[in-house]
């Protein structure tokens, strides 16, 4: 996998997050790779984090579809996690 591909991933869930949220300046993604996959965290504001996960996870649980689809199509396994203020980088 190239690092243009990683880029475009990591863009690709700061767009989605920016277009979910109330203030969208906030956003930040970032890419940790581990053994064979590569972990993107999520992190919002904290009053926006429940628009990203959404009612029930729905949310959430489509962002993780897409990058399946991504994976897939990559041939890289990309997981997310999405940050609370409380939680550790």
């Amino acid at each position: 996998m190239t690092q243009h591909e990683m880029v475009a991933v990591e863009e690709l869930v700061r767009e989605i997050a920016r277009a979910l949220v109330d203030d969208p300046a906030a956003v930040l993604v970032q890419s940790v790779d581990r053994d064979d996959n590569t972990v993107l965290k999520l992190r919002v504001a904290p009053q926006d984090v429940g628009k990203v996960i959404g009612k029930q996870g729905r949310t959430a649980r489509s962002v993780r579809t897409i990058l399946g689809a991504v994976s897939m199509k990559l041939h890289h396994r990309y997981t997310l996690d999405i940050m609370e203020e409380d939680d550790e980088a």
